[in-house]
C-alpha cells in the first residue's frame, strides 16, 4: 500500500521532472534560434590566417596583413570599409586582437568582417546572411530529456588552475585553456573524472569538452560541450545535465576553430543525452561530406 508520504514524494518528483522538461526545452528553442540569426555562426563564409605580408584574401576589399599593430588593410582606389558606421578608404590599423576575442570590427555591404585570435593566430572572417549554410539548415535532434542524465559529481580542483593545451577544429590552430580541476561521477559503476575548464564569459561556470561512443555515430564527431555550474562557496558538489550537452559551432560550419576534448576527456562509454548530429538539407552540387557530419 503507498503512503500519503510516498505519494507526495512521488508527485514532487514528477513536477520536477516536468519543470526541467520545460526549461530544457526553453533551452533548445533558444539555442535553435541563435543558429538561425541573420549573422549567427551559420553566417560563416570564409576563414583567413592572417601574416605579415599584406596580400589579397578572396572575397574581402583590400590587401590584408598583421603585426605588431595588429590586423591592417590596405584598400585600394574605389574600395571601401564601413567601421564605428564611417566609411574608410586607404590604410586602416584595426589594433591587437586578444585571444579568443570576436571583433566584429567592419562590414562591406551585407557582410560583417570578424577579426579573432586563436592559438596566437590573427584570423579573418566573414558573416553572410545569404550563406548557403543558413539556407540549408534544418535543425538539431536531440536525445529525449531523460532525468537520468543529470548526474550528482565531486568537484576536484586543482590546487591552482593549469594551462592545457587542446586541438582545435581548424588544422594549425592550438589552444591554450586554463583547467580549473576535474568533475568525479560514477557511470554503469566505473568512476570517471572530466577535466573542467573555466567557462569564459561565464561567471562561476565550468567547461566541459568530451566524446562519447556516440561520437561519429549519432553525436558530433568532434567533441560536445557541456556547461555546468560551479560548486558554492562551501561545497564540492556538482551537477552535471548531460541533456544539455550541446554542439560546438564546427559541428555546423568549417570556419570555426572550436576547441576539441582533451585526451582525458574522451569516453569509451556511450553518453545517449543532448544534441546530435545537426540536419542539413543537400544542396544540388553538392559533394563530399558535410562537416557536421
Amino acid at each position: 500500500m503507498t503512503t500519503a508520504t510516498e505519494t507526495a514524494t512521488a508527485t514532487e518528483t514528477a513536477t520536477a521532472t516536468e519543470t526541467a522538461r520545460a526549461e530544457w526545452d526553453a533551452w533548445r528553442e533558444e539555442a535553435e534560434q541563435q543558429r538561425r540569426e541573420p549573422y549567427g555562426f551559420l553566417a560563416y563564409s570564409a576563414l583567413h590566417f592572417l601574416d605579415g605580408e599584406p596580400g589579397r584574401v578572396e572575397g574581402f576589399p583590400g590587401r590584408w596583413a598583421t603585426g605588431e599593430q595588429g590586423p591592417i588593410v590596405e584598400l585600394d582606389e574605389g574600395e571601401s570599409l564601413t567601421v564605428d558606421g564611417e566609411a574608410v578608404t586607404g590604410r586602416h590599423v584595426f589594433g591587437p586582437v586578444r585571444e579568443r576575442e570576436f571583433r566584429r570590427a567592419a562590414s562591406f555591404g551585407d557582410v560583417v568582417v570578424e577579426l579573432s585570435r586563436r592559438g596566437g593566430h590573427d584570423l579573418l572572417r566573414s558573416l553572410d546572411p545569404r550563406h548557403p549554410l543558413r539556407e540549408t539548415y534544418v535543425r538539431t535532434p536531440a536525445f529525449d530529456y531523460d532525468p537520468a542524465w543529470v548526474i550528482p559529481a565531486e568537484f576536484a580542483p586543482y590546487s591552482a588552475p593549469r594551462p592545457i593545451e587542446v586541438a582545435a577544429a581548424v588544422d594549425g590552430i592550438v589552444h591554450t585553456h586554463e583547467a580549473i580541476g576535474e568533475a568525479v561521477f560514477a557511470l554503469d559503476g566505473a568512476e570517471l573524472r572530466l577535466i573542467l575548464l573555466r567557462a569564459e564569459h561565464l561567471a562561476g561556470a565550468g567547461l566541459i569538452l568530451f566524446t562519447d561512443a556516440t561520437s561519429g555515430v549519432t553525436t558530433y564527431r568532434a567533441s560536445r560541450r557541456l556547461i555546468t555550474p560551479l560548486p558554492v562557496p562551501g561545497s564540492m558538489q556538482l551537477v552535471l545535465d548531460f541533456n544539455r550537452a550541446g554542439n560546438l559551432q564546427c559541428a555546423y560550419t568549417p570556419y570555426a576553430p572550436c576547441p576539441l576534448a582533451p585526451p582525458q576527456n574522451r569516453l569509451t562509454i556511450p553518453i545517449e543525452a543532448g544534441e546530435q548530429i545537426p540536419t542539413f538539407r543537400p544542396e544540388p552540387a553538392e559533394t563530399g561530406e558535410h562537416p557536421a557530419s
